[in-house]
């Protein structure tokens, strides 16, 4: 339990006075919580973190909205400080080259990532690439994307203000402070101990960059976070930039293809380089201060300049800019900074130590935005923007080994400038969880993607003689990566007879003991309260009514419930809130699941068990507990493609004789393995929203169409308050069917309507039934059905239509038979 006493602030230690510590020190005190310690091991105010020698670069656009959102903030804040009469931040502009086509067209998906998420930029030629950079050569450079409100933050000045300012409400900052243990009691952290003093705390909160891993193993918790060392390097003089007056005024440059960055300072150039091979760093090894500054290390995070690694990015900058070939290099070191297994920061509340906060991984382009969200978990329980994708809960099991860790960071590392399809799975350590119908799926030539570690089938070879009668406009390049016409045969299959889908990755919780049902039926928003069988679509909602995740609940006894979720973000909140006697296990790995969904579905199932399947005695949204052949299952009544059909569960162990005797006994009718990629099309044709891209806990339900699954009438639950205060609607979640037959969109794309951007594209895909690409997309609730919109893809702006929802068989007369 806290120590903290009635009325008294609560005691914050930050470990760590790099830009994410000091951010987070001014951020808290502004929210009141002023009893703020500061700690770090070197002296201020460059005490030799990654901050001590970032270059600075703040390019705001990203596929991801959440960092883009982060990196806006702290560009609106960064301008707005001065430190000794110096702007925080300079707002020179940011330039991206393209010196491909391949390259030239991902400039034109980032342009549209950046209108969608609210950041002003254009697509230009290579004329006015070289006005804004004179030193490049016009003929190798194709155009470029320019970004006028991007920049250079002066990371240490911005310390400095930020640090000012919280001291001057309460906080204190204490340099040469070595942080050597955490102290905790009944599960909660109770104070820092350093070589210098112990400080009592409620809440400590670790920022301390490359050394995250050292903290987290003081607290007992892991940090999946790999350091790795990053080249820099500084030209000599250059005729191009002398009398340079001003520490930079071009913008800042990106030469992606060929992982170089280049800034100013003043005559001289700076030179990033992700080109090399990666050089990983234990942090467990890396020096203290004094001691990198005795091994002729100007701080910590710089390790020797290594010129090997250098030599072929310097001949690509030389090519790039004529004018460096008669230059040199004057300096430059390998710089160690953070890159976890999916290149997102690692932020949130450890539920191993209560009260432990992880704010690490994050650089300077996110850090006021990152240090702004974790202060508002901290004091208002929730950020005000969506962060799900950095949540340090997200990462399964499976993938926090040191070995997973140290492989995914390096390959982010390789991968931070390439260009990166939405679908495009990690390479390696692959296959890492497979379900026990894999060995099936090889047989049946399923090409796997990825996720949480998963192989996932997106189709399937063995159906290729389906898709032969099949006429389907051609796609493009971009859109026909990771997609095969086989997914339109699959989804037809399922549509006319009946097809099995590996469902095993999808989230399984056990939430057991005689306080279950009361526990959920608070947690959750819809009506809880049913007899045993019954399954209930609900959702997870926060306090202010937003959506943390949506969960199928079904009773199966009086005190024992199987619920499908998310992500492990779900499982952590129910353990939070669950009561003394409410247990709540994960039992996907231990279990498997096939979705049977098809108008023949039932001739399939009924003969292999003894209970009746007819719709009268087995209805829709019902659970029995059954069995298929030899096989034991827990039979669930839902359909996400929209057909009749079945989930079967069972456990791991008996997976495979589930998969054969059903696919044995299917024979007769036709029945085939279907993949993701047709799942995906048969969902979005019936609307079924996906939680973490469709809606997030920004969203309320009734913006995000799933309104139905709220409950006014019954007892108080979670969230509740917030909805009954909350107004109409001024945005909603809104189909889109794209007027052109051969138009294909992806995702993230941006909604114009009247030729000004109104809201952006969450999930897409075609729909092979429907013979249009369906997109679903957030747009202002005051359009009408059949109002004419635009989507940009590729900076081409494609004609649709809002539409009705349902758009397939609105009378779910397929499913309810």
């Amino acid at each position: 339990m806290s120590t903290r006493a009635p009325g008294r602030p609560p005691r914050v230690v930050v470990i760590g006075a790099g830009i994410v510590g000091c951010s987070l020190a001014d951020e808290l005190t502004a929210r009141g919580w002023t009893d703020v310690t500061v700690l770090d091991q070197g002296p201020l105010p460059a005490p030799g973190g990654s901050t001590s020698h970032a270059p600075g670069l703040v390019f705001r656009t990203s596929p991801s909205r959440t960092l883009t959102a982060f990196a806006q903030y702290t560009v609106e804040k960064f301008t707005a400080l001065t430190w000794d009469g110096v702007p925080c931040f300079q707002q020179v502009g940011g330039l991206e080259l393209a010196t491909t086509p391949e390259r030239l067209a991902d400039l034109h998906r980032r342009a549209g990532y950046a209108t969608s998420w609210g950041v002003h930029g254009e697509i230009v030629g290579a004329a006015r690439c070289r006005e804004l950079w004179p030193l490049l050569d016009e003929s190798v450079v194709l155009g470029g994307f320019h970004t006028p409100g991007d920049g250079l933050a002066r990371a240490l000045h911005a310390c400095r203000a930020q640090l000012d300012r919280a001291v001057a409400r309460g906080a204190r900052v204490l340099d040469r402070h070595t942080v050597t243990g955490i102290e905790r009691a009944d599960g909660g952290v109770t104070g820092v101990v350093t070589d210098r003093g112990t400080f009592p705390a409620d809440h400590v909160v670790s920022a301390a960059g490359f050394w995250g891993p050292v903290v987290g193993r003081m607290a007992g918790v892991d940090v999946p976070l790999q350091p790795l060392a990053h080249q820099y390097a500084r030209t000599g003089p250059l005729p191009g930039l002398s009398g340079a007056t001003a520490d930079a005024s071009k913008p800042i440059l990106r030469f992606q293809d060929r992982d170089l960055y280049f800034r100013e300072h003043g005559d001289r150039l700076g030179i990033g380089s992700y080109a090399h091979r990666p050089l990983p760093v234990d942090p467990f090894a890396v020096p203290g201060y004094d001691e990198a500054r005795a091994r002729d290390m100007d701080m910590p995070s710089s390790y020797p300049f290594t010129p090997e690694d250098w030599a072929p990015s310097w001949e690509d900058c030389r090519r790039l800019m004529p004018a460096l070939r008669g230059a040199g290099i004057e300096s430059g070191f390998n710089g160690v900074f953070s890159f976890t297994p999916d290149g997102m920061p690692v932020l949130g509340e450890s539920r191993a130590l209560r009260g432990f906060w992880l704010a690490e991984a994050v650089w300077v382009t996110h850090s006021a935005g990152a240090a702004r969200a974790v202060a508002e978990w901290m004091v208002e329980g929730r950020p005000s923007l969506d962060v799900h994708e950095c949540d340090v809960t997200r990462f399964e099991e499976a993938q926090r080994s040191p070995a997973y860790i140290r492989e995914r960071g390096a390959q982010q590392f390789v991968e931070v400038y390439d260009v990166v399809h939405p679908l495009q799975p990690v390479e390696r350590p692959r296959p890492l969880r497979v379900s026990p119908f894999h060995a099936r799926q090889q047989q049946l030539g399923a090409y796997f993607l990825e996720g949480g570690g998963w192989e996932r089938p997106h189709w399937y070879e063995a159906n290729a003689p389906l898709a032969a009668d099949l006429r389907l406009p051609g796609r493009d390049a971009w859109s026909a990566r990771h997609w095969s016409p086989i997914a339109a045969a699959e989804a037809r299959a399922t549509r006319e007879r009946v097809a099995l889908y590996d469902m095993t990755p999808l989230r399984r919780l056990e939430v057991t003991g005689p306080g279950a049902l009361d526990f959920l039926d608070r947690m959750t928003s819809n009506n809880l309260r049913k007899k045993p069988g019954a399954v209930t679509y609900t959702l997870l909602l926060d306090e202010t009514g937003g959506i943390r995740s949506d969960l199928t609940v079904a009773r199966l006894s009086p005190g024992h419930f199987q619920v499908g979720a998310n992500s492990p973000a779900d499982l952590d909140h129910l353990l939070r809130h669950a009561p003394d006697g409410v247990h709540v296990r994960d039992t996907t790995s231990g279990t498997c699941c096939v979705g049977v969904w098809g108008p023949l579905a039932r001739d399939l199932v009924q003969p292999l068990t003894p209970d009746d399947f007819s719709h009268e005695t087995f209805g829709y949204f019902r659970a029995r507990q059954t069995y298929v052949g030899h096989v034991p299952v827990t039979a669930l009544r839902l359909s996400y493609v929209g057909e009749l059909g079945w989930e079967l569960y069972t456990t791991a162990d008996l997976g495979l004789r589930l998969w054969d005797t059903l696919w044995e006994a299917g024979q007769r009718l036709g029945v085939i393995a279907a993949g993701r990629s047709a799942f995906n099309s048969l969902r979005l044709e019936k609307g079924y929203r996906a939680w973490g891209t469709d809606m997030t806990d920004e969203d309320n339900p009734y913006e995000a169409g799933v309104g139905f699954a709220v409950r006014r009438d019954k007892a108080d639950f979670l969230g509740r308050a917030a909805l009954e205060r909350a107004g109409a609607p001024d945005r909603r979640l809104t189909p889109l069917l794209l007027d052109d037959p051969a138009a294909v969109v992806l995702g993230k794309e941006p909604v114009y309507v009247d030729g000004a951007p109104a809201g952006y594209v969450t999930s897409a895909a075609y729909g092979y039934t429907l013979g249009r690409c369906v997109a679903y997309a957030w747009l202002p609730a005051a359009l009408a059905s059949g109002t004419g919109v635009h989507v940009e893809y590729f900076g081409e702006k494609v004609p649709a239509t809002v539409a009705e929802e349902p758009l397939f068989d609105p009378g779910m007369t397929r499913i309810r038979r």
